[in-house]
């Protein structure tokens, strides 16, 4: 399996190369040259394995050789033996054709756990084999830093610093990373946005001095093993539900666009996925470019889903590339243009093709309560302030006779506060957790400057260097 670059200007990849590289040399993201399809048969196949045998065999198309089967099923099986739930990725019914699929089990309550705690595993057996270390750098808007942090602390090849927008996270998801005390660690408080924080990553990488230097890595989505570890769930919900003989959807909660393009990814290989809804809150540049092809940037505004508290979506890139026919000099040029003047100027033909499969839902916090409550209300069941987004979003386009799978994102007791708004109670946090309010915080402020917060990632390798 070979991977290239979005931009077409970086070297051709195997999947290790991939793995440790993160963002592409010419400020692009790799996508796999081919894509892998399994046929009918195959995924037939699939039924009724065990979420990590299914792991395995939809991941390895997308390996290669870099790892036998056995190695792989070995680590997709230490993964998820720390799951909460035996299922691994639970569908709950909630209405005739409407269900939701929990992936928020793992050890820090979110969905990134799913594709982060393999991710540890795959770097520490790559750069074990090359004798080697790396310094993963980490923008977060919640979720992805405390996933990270779980998956990379105490790690012997890895040292990891993860930038969080201050102030813009629930005071559990800051807690999640800012009491995790391991030396290989740093937490950054960036006086900014999440986009911000975002920016100043992709700045250390198009820093070619400091890149090599630190030997940096990436386990944002716009490194592929995020999105690939992410693609299982979406065949396991589908096989559940009759695929692939029984058309399903999906809607599901999106900042930066990497959850739902694990989904496309899951249609590629031939899962018949008749819409994808991509759920947004008041930060709804994806839902305005699918409603009236207007990708145009905005302030980033706070909001009770922090996590989708997004406007420059990374992976959109990814699929851009493939809106244009994997025209790599189009793709940069149109991103590039993006980046100077904050709008998108995609083609209507391409802008069609996206609509044809993709649709828009937005949910402001008003309405994201109130749809809280109301579920609550109805059914007993409690989703949290990404999550009922995307709930909502498959109401509002099922498609008759479809089933329409809601991702349910992240556990509720991550968001108390907007949980008490609306129901009038806190969920208590899962016992492992249960005392994290009292655990001690370390973490450093920062400007948002690409020179403060370089010095401190090198301070960092250089302390653990010596």
């Amino acid at each position: 399996m070979r991977y290239i670059s979005t931009r077409g200007q970086a070297p051709v990849l195997d999947f290790p190369g991939v793995l440790l590289a993160g963002l592409a040399t010419d400020g692009g993201l790799y996508l796999p040259e081919t894509w892998p399809v399994l046929s009918p048969s195959e995924f037939r196949a699939l039924r009724g394995l065990p979420y990590p045998d299914l792991a395995a065999r939809v991941i390895l198309p997308f390996i290669g050789d870099a790892l036998s089967y056995e190695t792989l099923l070995g680590m997709t099986r230490a993964s998820y033996a720390g799951f909460a739930h035996q299922a691994i990725v639970p569908l709950v019914q909630l209405d005739t054709d409407l269900w939701t699929q929990e992936l928020f089990h793992g050890p820090t309550l979110a969905f990134k756990d799913m594709a982060m705690q393999l991710i540890g595993r795959l770097f520490d057996h790559v750069l074990t084999e090359r004798g080697a270390r790396v310094t993963i750098v980490a923008a977060t808007s919640g979720d992805t830093g405390s996933a990270a942090i779980e998956a990379m602390a105490n790690r012997a090849c890895v040292d990891i610093a993860v930038l969080h927008p201050e102030g813009r996270t629930s005071d559990v998801q800051r807690r999640q990373m800012t009491t995790v005390h391991a030396p290989n660690v740093l937490n950054l408080a960036v006086a900014g946005t999440f986009d911000d924080c975002q920016d100043q990553v992709k700045a250390m990488f198009n820093d070619a001095p400091f890149r090599g230097d630190m030997r940096l890595s990436a386990v944002n989505s716009i490194n592929w093993a995020r999105i690939l570890g992410q693609i299982p769930y979406y065949v396991a919900a589908s096989l559940a539900l009759g695929a692939p003989d029984r058309e399903v959807a999906f809607a599901v909660p999106t900042g930066n666009f990497g959850n739902v393009l694990a989904a496309y990814a899951a249609r590629r290989m031939g899962l018949p996925i008749a819409r994808l809804v991509v759920a947004a809150n008041r930060n709804d540049i994806l839902a305005r470019f699918l409603d009236a092809n207007d990708m145009s940037a905005r302030a980033v505004e706070p909001s009770l889903s922090p996590s989708m508290d997004i406007q420059v979506s990374s992976n959109f890139e990814r699929l851009l590339f493939e809106l244009l026919g994997r025209d790599a000099a189009a793709t940069a040029r149109t991103m590039t243009a993006f980046r100077a003047t904050g709008r998108m100027d995609v083609p209507d033909a391409a802008w069609r093709d996206a609509t044809a499969l993709f649709q828009g839902h937005r949910l402001d916090d008003s309405g994201t309560l109130a749809a809280i409550r109301d579920l609550h209300a109805t059914t007993g069941y409690l989703a949290d302030p990404h999550s009922i987004i995307g709930i909502e979003g498959g109401r509002a386009h099922a498609i008759p006779g479809v089933p329409m799978v809601a991702m349910a994102t992240a556990h509720p007791a991550k968001f108390p506060d907007a949980m008490e708004q609306a129901t009038g109670s806190r969920p208590p946090l899962p016992p492992h957790l249960a005392d994290l309010y009292e655990r001690a915080e370390t973490f450093s402020r920062v400007p948002n400057s690409l020179e403060a917060i370089e010095a401190e990632v090198r301070a960092l390798v250089l302390r653990n260097a010596a």
